[in-house]
């Protein structure tokens, strides 16, 4: 799997659950107010099913789940994808 296929995997999924279609990959999902804390318990459990990891509560930081592109690099990082 490479980063694109995650970044397109997560940007279907926050689709589903955001009106705003043309979401900038590192738009601020959060501050913004596009998504609120249920969705991001529905991020975490996508990630898990998805990517086959769990997330840990050391991970549950607001930089790794905050935009498109912070939730990718995450996934990468715990699945062992280079840049």
């Amino acid at each position: 799997m490479t980063k694109d296929e995650i970044l397109a995997m997560t940007k279907s999924f926050v689709g589903r659950f955001v009106r705003n279609t043309d979401i900038g990959d590192d738009h601020d999902l959060f501050a913004s107010g596009l998504v609120n804390s249920l969705f991001a318990m529905q991020l975490v459990l996508f990630v898990e099913k998805e990517f086959q990891f769990k997330v840990e509560n050391e991970d549950l930081d607001y930089e790794n789940f905050k935009s498109l592109n912070a939730i990718t690099g995450f996934i990468s990082r715990k699945v062992g994808i280079e840049d």
